[in-house]
């Protein structure tokens, strides 16, 4: 039978997609971190084997250290850049404060003009209208406020699973850093399982693409916003574009989670020039990810920039927010594994 389904191809396509679909919707939540530890091991394998031999350090040692380091930068950046946003909250407050006082000027304005022509005076239409808004801002705290309070269990639950992930991970990294050559090993002795391989080298090498395209773009938009925004003259506009360039790689909000709050502020301030600089930038920016992004990931990889865009597509509409990850990497499974299965049949 599995003769028959090789020589179809379309078959044998339909098959591949249904498994790896499987796989991604079903499989990877619940071996997330023992996939990511394997994932880990493979990649720095040949540091933690220059480890072994140059510093007499066991694998195991060298993993925890490889863990240490990471976590240690991973934390230092959180703080730092934490640190900075707090710092710059007063600021921000003081924006918003100077925005409620323009709204509100506004809103006089506009009841000394509208209140004559319905014949209704604008003392009192002014103070109707602030206080239904004050009536709703007060329901919405009511309804949103214990809200928050009984979904408290299920934030707890949230940190208790990812504790739960990271302790995972960490302790299947240490432990597969010791048995990885022998694991390697057996399954090259097998020779069903050099498919098997030879998919997961083409993932690793997707994952290597994947994550130096999003380096290189990341260092481009940072670069550019700390450019443009220090050239504007905003304030700390250097750090801003660097925490936007970071930022950039969050799907969906990007660098519009620093560039957006950044018009207002202007905007409130009264420097329209530098508003519409942050707006352009901010198309910008977005312009230079879809720009690039299929480009630098499908180049590399060997496949076509369109067919990385539309595992892009397919991926969210399938996953949601996590079809940017699993969209691409969905595809990149289907093509390693048909890649093998038609060399193995040619040879």
């Amino acid at each position: 039978m599995w003769e028959k389904i090789k020589q179809n191809q379309v078959l044998l396509l339909l098959l591949l997609t249904g498994a790896v679909y499987f796989f991604l919707r079903y499989i990877t939540p619940i071996t997330g971190p023992i996939l990511l530890a394997m994932l880990f091991v493979t990649v720095f394998g040949p540091l933690l084997k220059k480890m072994q031999g140059k510093l007499h350090l066991h694998r195991q040692i060298g993993a925890v250290i490889l863990l240490l380091v990471a976590g240690s930068l991973l934390i230092g950046l959180i703080w730092v850049l934490s640190f900075w946003v707090i710092g710059s909250l007063p600021e921000w407050i003081e924006g918003l404060q100077g925005l409620g006082d323009e709204i509100n000027q506004l809103l006089h304005s506009c009841c000394e003009v509208i209140g004559p022509f319905v014949g209704v005076d604008s003392e009192y239409l002014e103070n109707t209208i602030m206080s239904r808004i004050g009536e709703g801002l007060n329901s919405l705290g009511q309804h949103t406020v214990p809200g928050v309070l009984s979904q408290s269990l299920g934030y707890v639950r949230i940190l208790g699973s990812l504790g739960a992930f990271l302790a995972t991970f960490i302790i299947s990294t240490v432990l597969l850093a010791k048995d990885y050559d022998e694991i390697m090993n057996r399954l090259l002795d097998r020779e069903e399982c050099h498919v098997l391989l030879e998919v997961i080298c083409g993932v690793i090498r997707y994952i290597a693409t994947y994550v130096r395209a999003q380096a290189v773009i990341m260092t481009i938009i940072g670069f550019l916003a700390a450019v443009v925004l220090g050239f504007a003259g905003i304030y700390h506009g250097v750090l801003w574009g660097i925490l936007a360039g970071i930022l950039d790689a969050l799907p969906f909000i990007g660098t519009g989670i620093v560039l957006m709050p950044m018009v207002v502020v202007q905007l409130v301030q009264g420097y329209y020039g530098r508003a519409v600089i942050c707006v352009l930038l901010y198309i910008a920016c977005a312009f230079i990810r879809e720009l690039l992004e299929p480009r630098l990931i499908g180049s590399r990889i060997g496949v076509s920039p369109i067919a990385v865009l539309l595992s892009l597509y397919v991926g969210i509409q399938l996953f949601g927010v996590w079809g940017i990850v699993k969209g691409p990497l969905g595809f990149i499974l289907i093509y390693q594994t048909w890649l093998s299965i038609r060399r193995r049949e040619e040879g």
